[in-house]
This record gives structure tokens, C-alpha cells and sequence, in this order.
């Protein structure tokens, strides 16, 4: 059978995906290696498929759990030793699946254009565009005076031509807080705040004001390092904090590659799909991280479960074991008498469709053999 036949016949067996990327893939290739390559994806394809009543979700589980008890237990092992990173590890594997608002670390991996990824003076240009900088990162001195209510800043002349800033610059930031009891006044690199009615209260608001005042940068971007990638050779950034949405506008990064930790941030701002891969992805690193090899269909598995809805959801009783149709799935979770309770109100039906309530009923659980119905006439 020719290549161009059997790849026709495989149009309706393969997903269109697959089969897309199969027919991309053999584009150009002589007739033997054409057949190859398809038979080889074909094996691959047909390994890949579960068989039917498989329980994938326990397998999933099994796979994902015990690695995790593994790192539980290198935690209490190197606790306190300086060089071992906890924030990459077990409390970043909980934050996926609590689907936390906000990570406790949060990172963004900036990929570059060319020629800014060529070279690590052009990155980082770059990076000094992103971080963020205020009144305080350009601060040399700051004095208070809490007896004429006035606030003197000394701006290092240093810092200013690093970041590509003038004096101007700061005047113009600075200049929004005029009015309302304040005046401002800019005299070489000396910055003047005074506060016109003394409120001691209000002096020290105003200092936190003054010297968080964005200057220049991405909103949320502390700090950023510029890093090369050992196997392409490219210089990328790596910032702690996230803004996603902004940092994508600029001409100088690949949108295509960059991404956030922040699991919410990237389904608002890139949609559910890129928010699924994100999950899977973060939970390989981490385990990978920490010298554990899963199959990263397990992972892709806790990422549907994740965001099948349209929504980032976390795993427990506010999340995907509280959405389940099954009651005593859902009692068999987490506060048992407030579910039932709940679910007698209502006047749910227990369908006996799923493992759990299968199990608590003691009946035989739809999977494996049990999937099997018979009907036996005498």
C-alpha cells in the first residue's frame, strides 16, 4: 500500500490533530520513509489509547500521589538547608491543584524576539524596559522631618542613567500628588515633599506614596534577571511578579512563548486552553524538578478535570469534587453530614454511576469488569 493510501485511510481512524501533523510531517519524504514514519506514529497512536473501563482517574491519582509523598518526605529531609528551593517543590505542587489565586512565587518566563534574544546587552535593554522601577529603587536618601512636615529624596544620578531615566522624568510621576494640602519641588537631584496642615499620620502615608511611585516599567515586575538557555543559546528573562497582559504588548517578545505561573492571570488573559497546558506543564516541572518521571498524560488528566468547565477549578470540595452529580461522591470527600443534608433538601437522586458511591454502597464499581453488563436468559 502506498504512503499517500494508507495516510488517506488513516483520516477517519486518527484525530484530526494527529492526522494533520502526521500528513505536515511526510510531506516531501520519499515513499519509504513516508511508510515509516506513518507506521511508526500509527504504533505510537494505538500504545497511547486507553482501553474502555480502564480506571484512569485512580491511576492518575496513584501516579501523581506517590510522587508527591516523595517529595513530602525530601522536604522534612532538607529542611534548613539554604540551597534547597521549597518554592519549587511540594508548596508549588499544592498551589496548582488548590488553583490558588495568586502564587506565592509568582514568576513570568519572558522569551525575546530576534535580535533580542541574540545577545545578553540587548535581553537586557529589554529587561530594563519590563522591571519596574519607583521613586524608592532611584532613592539615594530620604530624609523625614517630622517637625516642619517635610520629606527629602536624593536621587542617585547613578541610578537614573542606568535605567534610562532623567530628573524629568520624576518630576512628571511626582507631579500627579500636587495639590490637596502637598507641594512638590524638584532642585538638581533632590526631590522636596511638604505637607502644608501637620497630620503626622498623614506625613507617613504620604512617604509610602512618594517612594512607591511608579517611575518607569510594567506594574507587579519587582525584579528581573536575564538568563540564556543552555541548549539554544538564547537569552531570555525571567521576572518575579506577573503582568502578563502588558508585558505581551511589547514589540520586543515572542507572545507565542511567554507565559506566567499565574494560573488565572493566563486563563483571563490567554484562554482556558493555554490555562489547561499550564497546569500540566507547572506539575511536570516541578516533579521533574525534583528527579520524578510521570507520564504526562496523567497530568494532562488533572488539568481537564481542572478547567473542563471553562474556568480554572481546584481539586476539592469547592472545585471539582464539589461539581460532581453524585451526593455521596461528594459526602465522601469532605463534611459528610452537611452534604447529605444538603442533598436530601434539594431531593437529589443518587444515579450509582461513579466509583465512590459505588463503593459505599457496596455494589460492583462500572470499570474494569465491572463495566461489563450481561443479560442472561433462562
Amino acid at each position: 500500500m502506498s504512503a499517500a493510501k494508507l495516510l488517506e485511510d488513516l483520516s477517519t481512524v486518527l484525530p484530526r490533530a494527529v492526522y494533520e501533523e502526521l500528513r505536515r510531517s511526510v510531506e516531501g519524504l520519499d515513499e519509504e520513509a513516508a511508510l515509516r514514519t506513518i507506521y511508526r506514529a500509527l504504533r505510537l497512536y494505538v500504545r497511547s489509547l486507553i482501553d474502555s473501563g480502564e480506571a484512569i482517574g485512580i491511576v492518575t491519582a496513584q501516579s501523581i500521589g506517590e510522587p508527591s509523598t516523595q517529595m513530602i518526605l525530601r522536604s522534612f529531609h532538607f529542611a534548613g538547608l539554604r540551597e534547597f528551593s521549597m518554592a519549587r517543590g511540594l508548596p508549588r505542587m499544592i498551589e496548582i491543584v488548590d488553583a490558588r489565586r495568586k502564587p506565592s512565587t509568582p514568576l513570568m518566563f519572558i522569551y525575546l524576539r530576534p535580535p533580542y534574544n541574540k545577545s545578553r546587552d540587548a535581553a537586557t535593554e529589554v529587561a530594563k524596559k519590563i522591571q519596574l522601577v519607583t521613586v524608592e529603587n532611584l532613592s539615594k536618601l530620604i530624609d523625614v522631618d517630622y517637625i516642619s512636615y517635610a520629606i527629602t529624596i536624593e536621587i542617585d544620578p547613578e541610578q537614573l542613567k542606568y535605567r534610562d531615566l532623567t530628573m524629568r522624568d520624576v518630576e512628571k510621576a511626582l507631579s500627579k500628588m500636587r495639590g490637596k494640602g502637598v507641594s512638590i519641588e524638584t532642585e538638581g537631584n533632590y526631590v522636596y515633599v511638604k505637607l502644608e496642615a501637620p497630620d503626622m499620620t498623614k506625613l507617613r502615608k504620604l512617604r509610602d506614596k512618594v517612594l512607591q511611585t511608579k517611575i518607569g516599567g510594567i506594574k507587579g515586575i519587582k525584579k528581573v534577571l536575564v538568563d540564556q538557555d543552555r541548549n539554544t543559546g538564547e537569552w531570555y528573562i525571567i521576572a518575579e511578579g506577573t503582568n502578563l497582559e502588558a508585558v505581551l504588548e511589547l514589540e520586543e517578545v515572542d507572545a507565542s512563548r511567554t507565559y506566567s505561573n499565574d494560573l488565572h492571570e493566563v486563563a483571563e488573559v490567554l484562554g482556558i486552553e493555554a490555562a489547561r497546558t499550564l497546569i500540566a506543564q507547572e506539575i511536570r516541572r516541578v516533579l521533574q524538578d525534583q528527579g520524578l518521571d510521570v507520564d504526562i498524560r496523567h497530568m494532562y488528566m488533572v488539568a481537564d478535570a481542572m478547567t473542563w468547565l471553562g474556568k480554572v477549578r481546584p481539586i476539592g470540595r469547592h472545585g471539582v469534587v464539589g461539581s460532581k452529580e453524585s451526593p455521596l461522591a461528594r459526602a465522601a470527600f469532605e463534611v459528610t453530614v452537611k452534604t447529605l443534608v444538603e442533598a436530601a433538601v434539594k431531593g437529589e437522586v443518587e444515579g450509582f454511576r461513579g466509583v465512590f458511591e459505588n463503593i459505599i454502597a457496596g455494589r460492583y464499581v462500572p470499570i474494569g469488569t465491572g463495566i461489563v453488563r450481561l443479560l442472561m436468559q433462562f
